[in-house]
């Protein structure tokens, strides 16, 4: 492997004072590995589609609708995979050095945004986990502040805000006195093992005291969530609420000095059944404006409600890149990886997504970095704001741009509150620039992965860091339903890009590198997946059933070019499962849950996205439910499918199971009266595959029909 460091000096007068604060290592082995095996690939493909267009006008004893749909697939997923290959072009990981920043460093201000929208799917406890595992950050308290919207509304969230920040005045100085890495109180308390601690006399009797008290604010919470009789607000006002801004003394402990807490406040904008709502992404910048009131941190963490801070360094492993002076300046943010704490050891439905963090991800940093993934990045606010060479700053922040907490007097807090309120109103976007192409966009419900588009667009950089211990872990989905209604609303949000003047193959290539443009080419269009297995789920079983024959001879030599670009297609993907230290049973599932997904969840999205185009259908946003069931949670440990409320999703999956069974079964016969084998070899082993791919629907279709019986 070739490493590259580079140094940061924190005094620009005096260079010998260097120090190393992040390296990269390029992965050349797997880069050479990878560019051997593009032109292998390429080159077989090439002559597997020069096989089907000859053959489509020279042979004219050939089903020309068959051959020309099948052909259509088969360019669909060249086409695709072209893309993809721009992920492995040049791979690179990232260390850093938080040891090395200065003790005495004045670091910038810190603005964390935690956003919710409907406790019913979102649980209040889990919101309030993130919230206590941000405020607890190791960062300087004084350059620290978290904001939380509320699009619910809810006085839940509130009270439950409250409760949360006074059981973190006694959480936070534990954790500090104690060097906890563990600062979410939910999982704290379920260790096994308390991390790398002294377990003293003194720290047992401190932690049950705390787990008491977390117990019991917990049971207050849950409580008055299941007395709520209105989890969420549709038409309200705004509001806006400073929890803490002040420093707080735990008379508990023996501190010389007094236990500074960050600012926490609260945002509720309003909401009107009658004004545009922007989802999360309007959320987001009514934060964005708010917290430049209070804080205006330079740096923005931005945390979806369940993703809690597992590594309080999190902030300085960030700051590790955005305070080198070399990067800095184009330097956009810096995206962790999410990770989740609820993944099963089969994980059937690749909650892990190893194939996007483990390999995409590593692959864009290589050129000029990943896109936003929602949750779990350090961005730079002016980057929300221009290009990395316009000198122009936001309005705000010429009053100051340390991020220093301002102190205000009793009725310049009512003022600025005020303010606040009208920053979060419904009006006070109108005719403004807000949400276009600065900001966080409302082009897309895909607000991040567009936004990074966009900021990657205008000459924003951006990295990847994958640390050993993840610094942030969150709850993913354990069902079908939910993991299908998410990726109905990522496929129609994706495609929407990719069919507007926005397209990457057209606005993104002119204004960023081919291969950056690539790969984002490759998020927006892979739900054409959909049509290409839809294709290959039909066609091939219906002229099996009637004898005719779609692919070469077996012992044609043209049989040896499908044959290898099969192999080399999954061997490549069975490769990297196993160097990244997984197993055959989870390149299977990759590969099940992949053409499961597309053949569902893509396919609605691409009809989602038709609808809306029609006017059928208005834009509307899916929340994605965090609330665990134990059955489920059971059913998903034993690695069962779980198909529960996921009718409308089981539709084309089952009838393509069915169709296939029964083309099968009836192809057979004319097989062995015809005896044809070698012409037909390829559509049998295509059916046998499908059968195995389909096992979890046919299971789910047995169990269906036994409860429908009993």
């Amino acid at each position: 492997m070739e490493t590259v460091t580079l140094v940061s000096s924190y005094d620009k007068e005096d260079m010998a004072s260097t120090k190393v604060l992040h390296s990269c290592t390029i992965l050349t082995h797997r880069i050479i590995t990878n560019r051997l095996h593009i032109l292998f690939h390429f080159t077989v493909t090439l002559l597997l589609l020069y096989y089907r267009i000859s053959h489509f006008f020279n042979g004219n004893s050939l089903p020309a609708l068959s051959w020309a749909l099948i052909t259509i697939s088969e360019l669909i997923f060249t086409f695709i995979w072209c893309l993809t290959q721009a992920f492995r072009w040049r791979p690179l990981s990232r260390t850093v050095s938080i040891d090395e920043i200065p003790a005495n460093m004045n670091l910038e201000g810190l603005d964390v945004f935690v956003c919710t929208a409907d406790l019913r799917k979102e649980p209040t406890m889990e919101v309030m986990n993130t919230i206590i595992s941000a405020l607890a950050l190791d960062y300087p308290p004084e350059k620290l502040a978290v904001y939380l919207s509320d699009d619910g509304g809810s006085y839940i969230t509130l009270y439950a805000l409250k409760e949360a920040f006074a059981f973190s005045k006694r959480w936070l100085p534990f954790c500090m006195k104690y060097r906890i890495k563990t600062r979410c109180p939910e999982a704290f308390f379920s260790l096994a093992k308390y991390e790398e601690l002294s377990i003293t006399d003194e720290f047992s009797a401190k932690k049950d005291e705390l787990e008491m008290k977390y117990n019991l604010f917990k049971r207050n919470v849950e409580k008055i969530c299941e007395d709520a009789s209105n989890y969420v607000v549709f038409d309200r006002p705004a509001h806006a609420e400073i929890i803490h801004g002040d420093t707080y003394m735990d008379d508990n402990e023996n501190d010389e000095e007094s236990t500074k807490m960050p600012l926490l406040v609260y945002v509720s904008r309003e909401r009107r059944p009658s004004k545009p709502h922007r989802f999360k992404a309007g959320a987001l910048n009514a934060l964005l404006r708010v917290s430049e009131k209070f804080s205006n941190g330079p740096y923005l963490l931005v945390l979806d409600c369940d993703m809690y801070c597992n590594d309080p360094t999190s902030a300085r492993q960030a700051m590790c890149f955005h305070l080198d002076p070399q990067m800095s300046p184009s330097l956009a943010f810096v995206q962790f990886p999410q990770m989740f704490y609820n993944i099963s050891k089969n994980d059937i439905y690749d909650n892990q997504a190893r194939s996007a963090y483990r390999i995409k991800w590593q692959g864009m940093d290589g050129i000029r970095g990943p896109s936003l993934s929602g949750t779990s990045f350090y961005l730079k606010r002016k980057a929300l704001y221009g290009s990395p060479n316009c000198e122009d700053k936001h309005p705000s922040e010429a009053q100051r741009t340390s991020g220093e907490l301002m102190k205000f007097s009793s009725e310049e807090e009512i003022a600025i509150l005020k303010e606040a309120k009208l920053l979060a109103s419904c009006n006070y976007e109108r005719n403004t620039k807000w949400g276009e192409e600065a900001r966080f966009s409302y082009e897309s419900l895909l607000e991040s992965t567009f936004t990074g588009y966009l900021l990657h667009c205008r000459g924003w950089t951006s990295v990847y860091l994958c640390p050993t211990r993840p610094c942030f872990l969150g709850c993913t989905t354990i069902d079908m339903k939910d993991a299908l209604v998410q990726l109905v609303k990522w496929s129609s949000g994706l495609l929407q890009i990719g069919l507007s003047r926005f397209s990457p193959l057209s606005y993104g290539v002119s204004r960023m590198p081919v291969l950056q443009s690539m790969c984002y080419g490759y998020f927006i269009y892979q739900p054409l997946y959909a049509i290409a297995f839809l294709i290959y789920g039909i066609i091939p079983q219906l002229c099996f059933l009637n004898g005719i024959p779609l692919y070469p001879k077996v012992l044609s030599p043209w049989s040896v070019v499908f044959s290898t670009v099969y192999l080399s297609a999954i061997g490549q993907q069975l490769h990297e499962v196993l160097s990244d230290g997984g197993t055959t049973l989870t390149w299977w599932n990759e590969q099940r849950i992949w053409v499961i997904k597309s053949v569902s969840g893509s396919c609605f999205g691409c009809l989602d996205l038709f609808m809306k185009w029609s006017g059928i259908k208005k834009t509307t946003f899916r929340l994605t439910n965090k609330a665990v069931d134990k059955d489920k949670l059971e059913k998903y440990e034993k690695g069962e499918f779980d198909f529960q409320g996921a009718t409308m999703f089981m539709i084309p999956l089952s009838a393509l199971a069915i169709l296939n069974m029964a083309c099968f079964i009836g192809g057979l016969g004319g097989i062995i009266l015809r005896r044809n084998y070698e012409e037909m070899f390829g559509q049998i082993f295509l059916s046998l595959f499908i059968m195995a791919l389909s096992y979890p629907m046919i299971q789910g279709l047995l169990k269906r029909s036994k409860k429908e019986k009993q």
